[in-house]
């Protein structure tokens, strides 16, 4: 499995400049709210899927006043070798990817080579917000695992703008129009067939966690509604090509899918506690870490944002034996509470280390 053995960030978001050394098992990082932790953590996970776990634009990484920032990371990879990659991207949005100073054709390349999962306070927006959080969830763990998946995504992505594009000519030619739909047919059945194996491949392991976090005191389930789910995507685009026309945008497809949460056959965002939601959230998590495990054949990187937030002592220490007893790999963990955190970890393994940040500085303790 490839582990992080050392990182070196430079003006990514609050870090100018950090060379840090890991452990291969456990790394805490401790430290006041808004000193730098998640930044540390983000910059790891940007090294895994060449974007952040935040922001849907790069140039909100850089740091203020930074013309670029840059990343560059050393792993052990899991045949024995070590390989280096490095990411850079500039203010104007270049973005450069290299693995052993050879730079990738597609950046998409590098997707999966380092998996990772990331439990984060801003999971929440999953429960809170709109299916667009849910679908970016499924997508970023299935396009780890498939290039095919991915290829799948990108290529109905491209065919969705450009019919998009069409429906805002006043007068879209029609027959060229069902090419597309033809098109963007042929890419959206795998792609529906990949997301329902998923949720049912998904939902036993989630249960099951969240039975060990919260006690077997609710039931939670996963829901995947999809236009696809009774007929295709050719006879969707069809029935709808007046009603595309009107709105000037495609309101059908694989895009318009949704993953619905319950608890006890309730919407968890609108009767689940925020300790309920964030047991929920953490096992779902955990449920996409034990699915990649099974994928690629060994543990992901794990990164836990202080995920023992609004969570009690007794979720928190069923947690951690869940991860004592599961054979997990490289783990990162951030507490603002470093007598909590100590306190756990240390009952945990021995072979952890401990960072002290602050102002994107970070000490090894």
């Amino acid at each position: 499995m490839p582990i992080l053995e050392k990182l070196v960030v430079s003006d990514f978001r609050n870090i100018a400049l950090q060379e840090i050394e890991f452990s291969p098992n456990v790394n805490c990082i401790s430290g006041n709210n808004g000193e730098g932790k998640t930044n540390l953590l983000d910059a790891i996970y940007y090294m895994s899927m060449t974007k952040s776990a935040f922001s849907s634009s790069d140039r909100y990484a850089l740091r203020h006043g930074a013309e670029e920032f840059a990343l560059s990371g050393t792993y052990l990879m899991e045949n024995g070798t070590r390989s280096r990659f490095a990411m850079k991207m500039t203010s104007k949005g270049d973005k450069k990817v290299v693995r052993d100073d050879k730079a990738y054709q597609k950046i998409s390349e590098h997707i999966g080579l380092l998996p990772v999962v990331m439990v984060s306070p801003a999971d929440v927006s999953m429960v809170s917000e709109s299916g667009e959080e849910r679908r970016r969830f499924v997508n970023a763990v299935l396009s780890q695992m498939s290039r095919e998946y991915m290829a799948a995504m990108q290529q109905y992505n491209r065919f969705l703008m450009q019919r998009n594009r069409m429906l805002k000519d006043m007068n879209p030619d029609r027959s060229l129009l069902e090419v597309i739909d033809m098109r963007m047919a042929a890419v959206a059945a795998p792609v529906h067939r990949a997301r329902k194996e998923f949720v049912e491949n998904l939902k036993p392991i989630v249960s099951e966690y969240y039975k060990a976090v919260s006690g077997d005191s609710e039931q939670v389930d996963i829901e995947y509604e999809s236009q696809l789910n009774d007929t295709s995507l050719e006879d969707l685009l069809s029935r709808s090509y007046e009603k595309d026309c009107i709105l000037k945008h495609t309101s059908a497809g694989i895009h318009r899918d949704d993953f619905i949460f319950t608890m006890n056959g309730h919407p968890i965002r609108r009767y689940g506690s925020q300790g309920q939601q964030k047991s929920f959230l953490v096992s779902l998590k955990f449920a996409q870490y034990e699915i990649m495990k099974n994928n690629y054949g060994f543990p992901p990187i794990l990164l836990l944002d202080d995920v023992f937030d609004k969570l009690d002592m007794g979720r928190i220490s069923n947690l951690l034996q869940m991860v004592a007893s599961n054979d997990f790999g490289q783990i990162f963990i951030t507490d603002s509470n470093k007598v909590r955190m100590s306190g756990i970890v240390d009952g945990l393994t021995k072979d952890r280390a401990y960072f002290e940040t602050s102002a994107g500085t970070f000490t090894k303790q």
